[in-house]
């Protein structure tokens, strides 16, 4: 049974490996595009390749989050207790970190084709950038969807050699729900984030939170349906998206009161939103 040190679980908890959600959140897009491109089962090697890297630059992002973050998350009752900020990692040893996971997924990358490669460095840059819009705009979770929706295009260029313009499409539909799901995450610490002035759209939206997430919502299935006609996908691809679109209702009636735990529960859902619609599109496709 693998038992770390107290050094390498506050190593693990900074790359987020003990909360495995936001890694399959990133995963699920990534495979939806790996399998839409391949118009089936991918490259062994090209999935192998974007697994390990949504696993690493998922810890990345967690890690440049919280460099960014650490001199504001011991205000916070959800963040106070992050490694870098109760002192168990020192903030030079995580710019560290952050440099070799980036390394690492670079060296992924180049096992790919020069398209791919051209491409991951606009992901590296916005990535970066994510964590320290928060100081100064309000729609941090705009720019954390441009970040995270970028494995599409990658996916698409690895698996083909080539980009289409209706990718793209996609690429927005998950700019989209990435907001949707992460400003339910933000309405968790907005009562926090008001007092130290951390700026998110779960503020910005104010009371209209919960309609203007569903307006998110509701634009991402009609992308997914777009997404659909433009790949020629079926008719379980469409189920698949009804069933996404109960999904998220779902997740407006359990957050409706706006309480914490709730906001958070809705958040977490969306791992089962990009599991039924990759299930969906692999049973589309035999």
């Amino acid at each position: 049974m693998f038992n770390p040190s107290p050094r390498t679980r506050a190593f693990l908890e900074l790359m987020r490996f003990n909360k495995p959600v936001g890694t399959l959140l990133l995963l699920w897009p990534t495979l939806w595009a790996l399998w839409i491109a391949a118009d089936g089962f991918p490259s062994i090697a090209v999935l192998i390749i974007f697994v390990l890297g949504v696993i690493v630059m998922r810890a990345a992002g967690c890690v440049i989050n919280d460099y960014a973050d650490r001199k504001v998350d011991g205000a916070v009752a959800r963040t106070r207790n992050r490694p870098i900020v109760d002192g168990r990692i020192n903030p030079q040893e995580a710019l560290i970190l952050f440099g070799a996971l980036c390394l690492s997924a670079f060296f992924l990358v180049l096992m790919t084709n020069r398209l791919t490669i051209a491409l991951s460095f606009g992901g590296i840059a916005i990535a970066t950038i994510y964590p320290f819009v928060k100081r100064y705009s309000h729609l941090p979770q705009v720019v954390l969807g441009a970040a995270w929706a970028w494995s599409i295009p990658m996916a698409y260029a690895a698996q083909t050699g080539t980009l289409v313009k209706e990718i793209w499409v996609l690429y927005f539909v998950v700019v989209l729900w990435t907001v949707a799901f992460d400003t339910f995450y933000a309405m968790v610490d907005r009562e926090d984030d008001l007092k130290i002035g951390v700026k998110s759209t779960a503020i910005l939206f104010g009371d209209l939170d919960l309609f203007l997430i569903g307006v998110l919502q509701a634009l991402t299935l009609l992308g997914l349906v777009v997404t659909g006609d433009a790949f020629t996908l079926g008719t379980i691809y469409f189920i698949g998206v009804l069933a996404v679109g109960l999904l998220f209702v779902f997740q407006q009636i359990i957050a409706r009161h706006r309480q914490p735990e709730a906001c958070f529960k809705a958040f977490r859902n969306n791992q089962w939103v990009g599991l039924v619609l990759f299930i969906a599109i692999i049973a589309d496709r035999f």
